[in-house]
């Protein structure tokens, strides 16, 4: 049976037609009207009627980036999105005939890759979505997690430095302020500031003006020794966090997903050295697989459908 998924990111909105095997068989895309909420419903509405037409369609899900309560329907607080207590699900369910869901994007992204992606196979598996942030998703024993109140798995707050660098959540010494991809850039900077082995780097910055996520990733992609150390310094903090979610949650794969895991290796050998140097009783249980995630751009339309799937045929 198919479902629709629709990813509501910051930028832009996109939707899919997916059957049970995590095929897409239609797409969509529009324009996100971020500060407007009631444009958002009509465009995420017209968006679900489009891919259902002449289709036999059960649910669709929705997959957005905020905090999400435990019943799937109200999104508590979206960053880039104008809402607050927004009563999304029952405001599309008003205007549609199938069972609508609401669910974080990491969580949505986590399960499609659990399910169709890198995790397939396993039972237990952690997600780390390394982008301008740092996203999440944990399944335990086949099951996603999302906490009592439905806002758990925010691996990008867990504190790694105390009163560390200030996080845009309001804490600090937050991995999402050393393991993102604005850490990178971060890191990259402080490396072109230095010299040695920084001095390509400094001089691309003098050229364009400022060092941007393009710009590093194309001096990784040609070994420059400056953007990889850079990257590698991104990985040892990434390990550290791995290892502290490994003690707690003992998955059998992480998987690394987001732009900077378009890296592969040359970012998941230095996560999986620092995990090892941090966990504890090392060599006492087995070790999990870090693999980078397969779906890509695909994974919050897929997770989304499957998820919402799932949740109507239990309902």
């Amino acid at each position: 049976m198919h479902a629709i998924g629709i990813d509501i990111g910051g930028t832009k909105i996109a939707g899919a037609l997916v059957t049970e095997d995590g095929e897409i068989l239609a797409e969509d895309r529009r324009p996100t009207p971020a500060g407007d909420p009631t444009a958002i419903v009509e465009i995420v509405v017209a968006m679900i009627e489009r891919l259902s037409a002449g289709h036999e369609v059960i649910a669709a899900g929705v997959a957005a980036a905020g905090f999400i309560d435990a019943a799937q329907s109200t999104v508590y607080y979206a960053p880039n999105i104008n809402w607050r207590n927004e009563p999304f699900q029952q405001r599309l369910s008003e205007r549609l005939d199938i069972p609508v869901t609401i669910d974080n994007d990491a969580n949505a992204a986590g399960w499609a890759e659990f399910r169709y992606g890198a995790g397939r196979g396993s039972t237990d598996m952690t997600m780390l979505t390394i982008g301008t942030g740092v996203g999440g998703a944990i399944v335990s024993g086949g099951r996603l997690f999302r906490g009592g109140f439905g806002a758990g798995a925010e691996l990008g707050h867990l504190r790694v430095v105390p009163d560390g660098l200030p996080c845009g959540c309001g804490a600090r010494g937050c991995i999402e302020q050393y393991g993102s991809g604005r850490a990178l850039l971060r890191l990259a900077n402080d490396i072109a500031d230095v010299g040695g082995i920084g001095l390509p780097l400094a001089a691309a910055r003098t050229e364009h003006g400022v060092l941007d996520g393009a710009i590093v990733g194309e001096f990784i992609a040609a070994g420059d020794a400056g953007a990889l150390h850079a990257l590698q310094d991104l990985g040892r903090w990434i390990g550290q966090a791995c290892a502290s979610l490994g003690a707690v949650l003992d998955p059998q794969r992480f998987v690394i997903g987001g732009g900077v895991a378009a890296a592969g290796y040359l970012l998941i050998d230095p996560i999986r050295e620092a995990y090892l140097q941090h966990l504890p009783a090392r060599g006492y249980h087995p070790e999990p697989e870090f693999l980078i995630a397969e779906l890509v751009n695909d994974a919050g339309v897929v997770g989304a459908a499957d998820l919402a799937r799932i949740h109507a045929a239990q309902h």
